[in-house]
C-alpha cells in the first residue's frame, strides 16, 4: 500500500511541475496528404521543437504548447519531397489559426491570432514592398552592363532604398514602443544599424516592454556591441 502510495505521489508531482498548454496553434494545408508539421521556437539561437503532429490524408493540424510570455514561433512543414518550411508568427496565449496551401506553404499562410500578429503583418506588408523594389534594382544592376554611369544611379537608389528601408523600421519600432513588436524588430531587422538607433529604441521602451522576452534580448544585444567596440 505505501508504495502504491509513493509511485501517485511521483505522478502527482510530475504533473505539477509541467505547465498546461495555454496557446493552441491550428488549421490545415490543403493539399497536404502526408507530412509533419512541428511547432518550432528559436532557443539560445537553436532552433527547437516543441510540438509535432504527422499528416497522414487528413490536412487539418493542431499543436499546443505552454507560453510564459509572447513570442515568435514557427510551424515548420517537413516533407519527404521537399526541403524544410517555415511559417514565422507572433505568439500569445490563446488561439492562433493558421490557413495555408502545400503548393505555397510559406505564401498563401493566413495567420489569424494575436494582437502582436497583426502588427508584425502590418510592418511585414511594407516591408515586402522594399523587398519587391530591391530585387527590381538589382535586376537594373544586371541590365546595366558596363554603362557605368546607369550603373551608379542603380546603386546609389539601392543605397537610399536601404536606408528609407531601415528608417521605416526603426519608426516603426518607436511608434510601437508599447509592445514586444518594438525590441523584436529592432533585433531582426536593424540589429546591424548603428547602436544609436538601438539605444533609442530600447531608451523609449516602458519598464513591461523592456522586461520582455525580446526586451531583454535587446538589451544583451547592445550592451555586447558596445563591449566590442570598446574592449
Amino acid at each position: 500500500m505505501k508504495r502504491i502510495f509513493v509511485f501517485f505521489l511521483v505522478i502527482l508531482i510530475a504533473s505539477c511541475g509541467k505547465e498546461k498548454p495555454n496557446l493552441i496553434v491550428t488549421g490545415q494545408v490543403k493539399g497536404l496528404k502526408k507530412g509533419t508539421l512541428y511547432l518550432d521556437r528559436v532557443q539560445d539561437t537553436t532552433v527547437v521543437a516543441i510540438d509535432s503532429m504527422e499528416i497522414n490524408g487528413d490536412p487539418i493540424f493542431e499543436l499546443v504548447t505552454f507560453l510564459s510570455e509572447p513570442e515568435v514561433l514557427y510551424l515548420r512543414l517537413q516533407t519527404a519531397n521537399s526541403d524544410p518550411l517555415r511559417i514565422r508568427f507572433f505568439a500569445d496565449k490563446g488561439t492562433t489559426t493558421i490557413n495555408t496551401t502545400l503548393k505555397r506553404f510559406v505564401y498563401d499562410a493566413k495567420i489569424e491570432g494575436s494582437e502582436l500578429q497583426k502588427k508584425l503583418e502590418e510592418f511585414n506588408s511594407m516591408l515586402s514592398q522594399f523587398n519587391s523594389k530591391n530585387l527590381e534594382l538589382i535586376k537594373e544592376q544586371f541590365e546595366a552592363g558596363e554603362d557605368s554611369t546607369k550603373l551608379n544611379t542603380v546603386l546609389s537608389e539601392s543605397d537610399n532604398l536601404l536606408k528609407r528601408k531601415y528608417l521605416y523600421a526603426i519608426n516603426y519600432a518607436l511608434t510601437n514602443k508599447e509592445s514586444e513588436v518594438a525590441p523584436y524588430i529592432a533585433l531582426s531587422e536593424v540589429y546591424d544599424a548603428n547602436l544609436k538607433y538601438l539605444d533609442t529604441i530600447y531608451n523609449v521602451l516602458p519598464e513591461h516592454i523592456a522586461k520582455s522576452k525580446y526586451g531583454k534580448e535587446l538589451a544583451r544585444y547592445i550592451a555586447e556591441k558596445k563591449q566590442e567596440n570598446n574592449p
